[in-house]
């Protein structure tokens, strides 16, 4: 029934792009893309037959219902070219279709689990402290020292920084700053990255892992896993995922980087991303993008377990600093257990006004853009 369902839809997939290329001669590239994907609905069919026979009729019925219509759906979409032009190679980096396939027959076998763990994340070597322990990222951002960089008459410094470090799309902001309303009146700013939780309700919904907790703590998605179903930024309290909805608009050398979750330049179409932590330039020595691009040193990154951070001009002992400024953590009644935390504050001590509201609009610096990207709005 799986293999029936599948074969469908790809079906559908090779008519239309016979359709769409009539008028050119269909390339050996075209032919194989085709034949690749017999042989996933091939796949898919052997593993709803070994789900239904190994788990039972209503793991086959939940596999039928929910994993080959979104792996169908999803490849139908790709197949198309996101501008109706013309036929887009689906990046052979997107194992997950051969992973979800052969999820029946991992089930039959006993002791190994539906769905592995990340490649990505067991090639990294976590780093260790001077004890021995792994290194636990978190983060301290000052409000006092924050004024979206009204002093500067820039955009909020740390964001740019992060869009020019990891070629962020517009209209993707991965650390964004707010300006919510303080109480007797006024305004503050509130850079607001991924909160990196502790206990993320983004881990917990996703289907295929596609989005995993690291041992050092930061919270990263592997793309090449990602099937696009967006349940991950429907549990995300604070509003911190983004969807690449088509080709992303970023500057044509961005194709040469290489793609890692820990460095998601060159995240393709139809997946998930978001701010990663950098915990890559962490091991490396080297400060996040958003603290050393922020010209009041109001972000502070470092290791909780061993009780230090650095803003690139002091050091403080992360115990310490957030007890005697009564620190907060934003949502902290869900129980997310976030590993940013605040400072209150409204910028007095950079001399901000609090009736000072505004901020400069978020710029995207590059002129040129990759051949095919498209534009959209969140």
């Amino acid at each position: 029934m799986g293999l029936i369902i599948h074969i469908f839809v790809k079906w559908g997939t090779r008519s239309l792009l016979t359709q769409q290329m009539d008028n050119d001669d269909l390339s050996v590239r075209v032919w194989k893309t085709i034949l690749t994907r017999a042989a996933v609905g091939l796949l898919l069919g052997i593993g709803t037959v070994i789900i239904g026979l190994r788990l039972g009729p209503p793991a086959m019925i939940l596999y039928l219902a929910v994993v080959v219509p979104i792996v169908s759906i999803n490849a139908l979409r790709r197949s198309l070219h996101n501008s109706g032009g013309g036929f887009e190679e689906v990046p052979p980096r997107r194992r997950v279709l051969r992973t979800l396939a052969l999820g029946g027959a991992a089930a039959a076998l006993p002791g190994v689990s539906l769905m592995a763990p990340s490649k990505a994340s067991a090639e990294v070597e976590p780093a260790r402290g001077p004890s021995g322990r792994i290194r636990q990222w978190g983060m301290v951002i000052d409000l006092r020292r924050c004024d979206a960089c009204q002093s500067q008459g820039t955009p909020p410094q740390c964001t740019l920084a992060c869009i020019e470090g990891h070629k962020v799309p517009p209209p993707m902001e991965w650390i964004e700053v707010f300006e919510p309303e303080v109480a007797g009146g006024g305004t503050q700013f509130l850079p607001m990255p991924c909160q990196q939780c502790q206990n993320p309700p983004c881990v917990n919904v996703c289907p295929v892992t596609a989005t995993y907790s690291t041992p050092e703590g930061p919270v990263l998605i592997d793309q090449d896993r990602c099937i696009g179903c967006r349940m991950c930024m429907a549990a995300c309290p604070y509003d911190r995922r983004f969807f690449n909805w088509g080709k992303p608009p970023v500057p044509p050398e961005a194709s040469l980087a290489h793609y890692d979750p820990e460095h998601q330049v060159g995240a393709p179409m139809g997946t998930v991303v978001k701010c990663d932590f950098c915990p890559d330039m962490a091991r490396a020595g080297t400060l996040p993008m958003c603290v050393s691009g922020c010209p009041n040193n109001a972000i502070y990154y470092g290791d909780l377990e061993e009780d230090i951070a650095t803003n690139g001009v002091e050091m403080i002992s992360v115990s310490k600093f957030i007890a005697e400024n009564n620190s907060y953590r934003l949502k902290e009644e869900l129980g997310t257990e976030p590993r940013v935390h605040y400072i209150p504050g409204h910028g007095e001590l950079v001399g901000r006004d609090p009736e000072s509201e505004g901020r400069l609009p978020t710029i995207w610096p590059w002129a040129d853009r990759a051949e095919g990207s498209v534009n959209w709005s969140r």
